[in-house]
This record gives C-alpha cells, sequence and structure tokens, in this order.
C-alpha cells in the first residue's frame, strides 16, 4: 500500500489524533517564536548597556518592527493551536 494511502486511511480512522499532532507542530512553532524574540531583545539590551558607542537606548525602528512581526506571528501559530485542540475534542 502506497504511503499516501495509509496516511489517508489512518487520518480518516484517527482525525482527533491527527488535529492534536497538527496542534502541537503549531504551538511549538509559535512558542519557538516568542522564545526566539524574547532571547534577540534580551541580547540587544544587554549590547546597548555595554557597549558605549552603541547609539541611543532603543533599538532602532527596523528592528522593534521584526521583534513585532515575530511576537504576531507566533500569537497566530499559538492561538491557532488552541483553536485546533479545541476542535481536536469534538472527535
Amino acid at each position: 500500500m502506497p504511503v499516501l494511502q495509509a496516511a489517508w486511511l489512518y487520518y480518516l480512522e484517527n482525525p482527533a489524533f491527527v488535529l492534536n499532532g497538527l496542534a502541537l507542530f503549531y504551538g511549538l512553532a509559535g512558542g519557538w517564536l516568542w522564545v526566539a524574540t524574547q532571547l534577540r531583545s534580551a541580547r540587544i539590551a544587554e549590547r546597548l548597556a555595554t557597549d558605549p558607542a552603541m547609539p541611543g537606548d532603543v533599538p532602532c525602528a527596523a528592528t522593534q518592527r521584526i521583534n513585532r512581526v515575530f511576537y504576531s506571528v507566533g500569537g497566530v501559530c499559538l492561538s491557532l493551536a488552541t483553536v485546533l485542540t479545541l476542535i481536536s475534542t469534538q472527535f
């Protein structure tokens, strides 16, 4: 039996398990984005505090914009994971 047919039959027999697996994937991706952005912000703050040659106390606008995008995508992933988990309880 080809692999795709076996996967499709497994999906038809266990839809809640498959949805929970997808929710786990989105939850891990969203959590990783949040943690990576926190670490990135901490490194920038540390570099600003220790290097007197760096201008200003606030990171540039582009860095803040990228951090905001990462937080938004991470939040969407975590929200989607929550919704998929709630949907999987209906099966």
